[in-house]
């Protein structure tokens, strides 16, 4: 399986791609906002995303809606610090699989993970 790390902090790229790294996935790539998502997914056609909300140039919503419009079956598991439950709602209708609250552990980011690949 194929993953592509989204969000606009390097440390939060690095600690979910330091945690997943040894897991289920073959190859993983990161991007730093939804537009670079786009591109590389487009480029690569990941099986599972994760997606940052809060972003520069295109939020993790509207790359959400993109994502799903051009692979349905691709699962995203939202990461944000955004604590509200309208956002999870709308990110989960919008298509994403989960959503995991910031900030993120380990432990958090492979339980999330599982339970998204599970699903």
């Amino acid at each position: 399986m194929k993953l592509l790390i989204v969000d606009d902090s390097l440390i939060v790229r690095r600690a979910i791609e330091r945690t997943l790294a040894r897991s289920r996935f073959t190859e993983l790539r990161t991007a730093s906002n939804g537009r670079l998502a786009l591109e590389e997914f487009d480029r690569f056609q990941p099986d599972v995303v994760t997606m940052d909300i809060t972003m520069p140039e295109m939020d993790g919503l509207a790359a959400v809606d993109a994502i799903i419009r051009r692979a349905p079956a691709t699962i995203i598991l939202v990461v944000s610090a955004l604590a509200d439950k309208s956002t999870a709602v709308e990110a989960i209708k919008r298509g994403a699989s989960g959503f995991l609250l910031k900030p993120v552990t380990a432990q958090s980011i492979q339980e999330a993970m599982e339970e998204v690949l599970t699903d």
